[in-house]
């Protein structure tokens, strides 16, 4: 059986592609879901994907996550990251891996964006590499998940 984990995406990913291209790349969220989606297959995982702009519908979804128990969450909240204490104070209750990871490299861009809430419970934070990100985290877990880390 084949592990699950989550892709959490928060606001205004649903933009991708057209969002400031010079910053985030061209490819829209829908493709970099389908980039995972190959990957997870590639390494014998499951995905879950799942974007919203409503930080309440963020935290429901850890919370679906914790009830079932999945072991892994990638995490790109976008700029909740920097804002929300509710998203980490769900990502307290969750038991397995959080990877954080951002399109950019939060910490080349404003002050305001140097500051994260999840990194104090992420196992570690991916930033810069474009889409490139999610697939370095799921290569991670899938290292995780055979002992080979």
């Amino acid at each position: 059986m084949k592990d699950t984990i989550y892709i959490i995406n928060g606001p205004n990913l649903n933009k991708l592609g057209t969002r400031e291209p010079d910053k985030y790349g061209t490819l829209k969220l829908q493709e970099i879901e389908k980039l995972c989606k190959k990957k997870c297959d590639e390494l014998s995982l499951s995905c879950v994907f799942f974007q919203s702009n409503i930080e309440g519908e963020i935290i429901n979804k850890i919370h679906d996550a914790i009830d079932k128990n999945i072991k892994a969450i990638i995490i790109n909240a976008a700029a909740y990251t920097h804002t929300s204490i509710a998203i980490l104070d769900a990502l307290k209750i969750f038991k397995g891996i959080v990877i954080e990871i951002h399109i950019t490299n939060i910490h080349s861009r404003e002050k305001f964006r140097h500051n994260s809430f999840i990194s104090k419970v992420a196992k570690g934070i991916i930033a810069g590499f474009g889409q490139e990100s999610y697939l370095m985290a799921l290569d991670y877990l899938y290292k995780v998940n055979n002992k080979k880390v």
